[in-house]
């Protein structure tokens, strides 16, 4: 009960303080829903398609957002990401891959994914090969890669000072959705159930229903990108969906984004 009662204190201190700690419940779940979009959105624009495979780029103002809101929202340094995600393509379903269901069990890959990726995200050897290109400029090594951590802690205080308890529930979600949707579906299922529309020498599939492509940004169409790794577009046939690349595509519009000359080769 002493727990209890000390977080319905909190809970209640919290909301005294908020600014908007009364909205409806379906709010709350909507700017939650939209928060993880546009983390989701970074995390195949800018350090998928961008970092790693370097087949689009930025403008420096959209490029610094995308770094720090995956600061506070993911609290991956963009080197280990990159370093990881290559080292899975240059292993893709072998035994040196970081995160394959066919080396680890599809159901330790999508529960305990998160833990694998940080395996290989630590392996000093792993990074120093494949991390190479990744942005080294002082905020990244001072505070994004040295400070990681305080990103996620950032956000916790921001959504607290905003919606107070219920600011701590859509943290809780918010931290939760890349380490499931990112290490646990895509680098699991992805690479065990579904449709292929390319035989690809590896096991990776295109999630069937365009729910996922939805919630993934265009990421569940994992093997149509391992068809052609380094294009900017991952939808290959007709009623595939893939908004990051919808996204970049507005970005390009407005000047703010490029497709680099060697990826729209690749693609054609």
């Amino acid at each position: 009960m002493t727990i209890i009662t000390s977080l319905t204190g909190l809970g209640a201190w919290l909301n005294a303080h908020a600014l908007w700690p009364h909205l409806p419940v379906w709010s709350y779940a909507l700017l939650a829903l939209l928060d993880t979009h546009v983390t989701t959105a970074c995390v195949t624009l800018y350090l998928h398609r961008g970092q790693t495979h370097r087949s689009i780029s930025f403008h420096f103002l959209v490029e610094h957002f995308m770094r720090f809101w995956l600061w506070v929202r993911t609290a991956m340094p963009t080197r280990e990401w990159v370093a990881v995600h290559r080292c899975h393509h240059a292993n893709v379903d072998m035994p040196d891959d970081p995160h394959s269901p066919i080396v680890y069990g599809i159901w330790r890959v999508v529960f305990m994914g998160t833990a694998l990726y940080h395996s290989a995200a630590h392996d000093e050897d792993v990074v120093r090969q494949y991390g190479k290109g990744t942005p080294d400029d002082a905020l990244e090594r001072h505070l994004y890669s040295r400070l990681s951590l305080l990103g996620p802690v950032v956000t916790l205080g921001t959504n607290a000072l905003l919606f107070g308890s219920w600011g701590l529930v859509m943290w809780l979600l918010e931290m939760a959705w890349i380490p499931f949707f990112a290490a646990g579906v895509i680098n699991g299922l992805g690479h065990w159930w579904g449709y292929r529309n390319f035989n690809t020498p590896d096991h990776s599939k295109n999630l069937p229903g365009r729910y996922w492509s939805l919630l993934t940004c265009g990421e569940a169409l994992h093997n149509n990108h391992h068809h052609v790794q380094n294009s900017p577009r991952f939808a290959a046939r007709r009623g595939e969906l893939d908004p990051g690349y919808w996204y970049f595509r507005v970005l390009q519009a407005i000047g703010l984004a490029h497709a680099r000359e060697d990826s729209r080769a690749a693609a054609a």
